[in-house]
């Protein structure tokens, strides 16, 4: 029933089973993870919690507890769960990169960094090395050929690509490989870009490297992170969306692409009506104008603000210093943004949370009286 998401039935098939076998750590575990997936929250943390005191060195038990806590905000308590989890069982991967999540959220890189490679388990799908045979293990790279190689989503890529000017400092001559949404935006980072196709021929370099692990291998602290603005449109780009949006206009983003998260997109733009209200002209940024990453970011720079949910455009908005306010949900928002209003990926980005699970009406409440307040009104 829970594969075929009748969650709804589920639960009660699995309050049943709780009901006649209590001792149960199974029961409890499948009950508390249906009763997750039907946002029951704290029915849902009171049978994760009775599985883990049933049975306390389970990893199962502790780990998906861990989700639920870091899901609902309360990274604190969260951490506990994992690294108990990762006591008793050191192969559970995923709990290795839950935990590396809550580190670099909060800034501790020391100790995020080495334990994000666990994302290398995430599969083909997200990241996948390429036919190359030496990876750079994080040796001095000063006069080593370097070959970048992309991973996971826009949004990711957009965050870290500043770091492929960070290892040319460091003297790497550095290629970097790039999809096509995003070779001509990343053509502006000052490095050789080349752009993914399914057949390439390469020059063979010294070594390469996953484009998120470049600060690991440099040991870049949370002071340094190479700085924002780090991509700029292209000028082509720029004279082709000359005039596009009207002087003072706010780009707005309301949904991303389906995710497994969906909780981070606007039931409809009709929720953004507040802040026209407010006395802000909205252009909408969704579908993105243009062909790629460079035409939406020569849109972007005729923009006073870009107001979006979590997705490429905030990360796109944030790498080029454009004031950005990001809209996120109260339940399972992303690492990234840290749990304040404010991120030190980009300096120029404000962070707009839900108070409650849904609410965002009280977020755009919240986004129109801060415009009010920008204006000066």
């Amino acid at each position: 029933m829970q594969t075929a998401g009748r969650n709804g039935e589920a639960a009660g098939l699995w309050r049943r089973i709780v009901a006649a076998a209590p001792a149960s750590a199974e029961a409890r575990f499948n009950l508390g993870a249906t009763l997750l997936a039907l946002e029951e929250f704290e029915a849902a943390e009171h049978a994760l919690r009775e599985s883990a005191r049933l049975r306390p060195g389970a990893p199962w038990t502790r780990h998906r507890l861990g989700n639920l806590l870091q899901a609902t905000g309360r990274w604190d308590e969260a951490e506990p769960h994992y690294r108990a989890a990762l006591a008793e069982d050191a192969s559970l991967w995923r709990a290795r990169l839950d935990l590396a999540h809550l580190c670099l959220g909060r800034g501790d890189f020391g100790r995020g960094w080495p334990l994000f490679e666990a994302r290398r388990s995430l599969g083909a799908a997200h990241i996948a090395p390429p036919p190359l045979p030496r990876e750079w293990a994080g040796e001095p790279p000063a006069g080593a050929s370097i070959l970048v190689w992309p991973e996971q989503g826009f949004g990711d890529q957009i965050q870290f690509a500043r770091f492929a000017p960070a290892l040319a400092a460091a003297g790497a001559d550095v290629t970097l490989v790039a999809p096509p949404e995003l070779s001509a935006l990343f053509a502006t980072l000052g490095v050789r870009v080349v752009e993914r196709a399914a057949e390439m021929t390469l020059p063979e370099p010294d070594a390469w490297t996953f484009l998120l692990s470049i600060p690991q291998r440099l040991g870049v602290d949370r002071d340094g992170l190479w700085p924002a603005p780090y991509l700029a449109p292209p000028a082509d780009r720029i004279a082709r969306w000359d005039g596009f949006a009207p002087q003072g206009a706010v780009g707005v983003v309301w949904q991303g692409r389906a995710t497994p998260n969906t909780h981070r997109s606007l039931p409809s733009r009709e929720l953004l009506q507040p802040l026209a209200d407010a006395g802000a002209t909205l252009v909408d940024l969704q579908p993105p104008p243009g062909r790629d990453f460079a035409d939406l970011a020569a849109v972007m720079a005729q923009l006073d603000l870009v107001v979006t949910i979590d997705t490429a455009a905030a990360h796109l908005a944030g790498a080029l210093g454009k004031p950005c306010w990001v809209l996120l949900p109260w339940f399972n928002a992303d690492w990234r943004w840290g749990l304040g209003d404010s991120t030190p990926w980009y300096p120029a980005t404000r962070v707009f949370r839900q108070t409650a699970h849904g609410d965002w009406a009280g977020v755009m409440a919240e986004v129109a009286a801060a415009w009010r307040a920008r204006q000066g009104a």
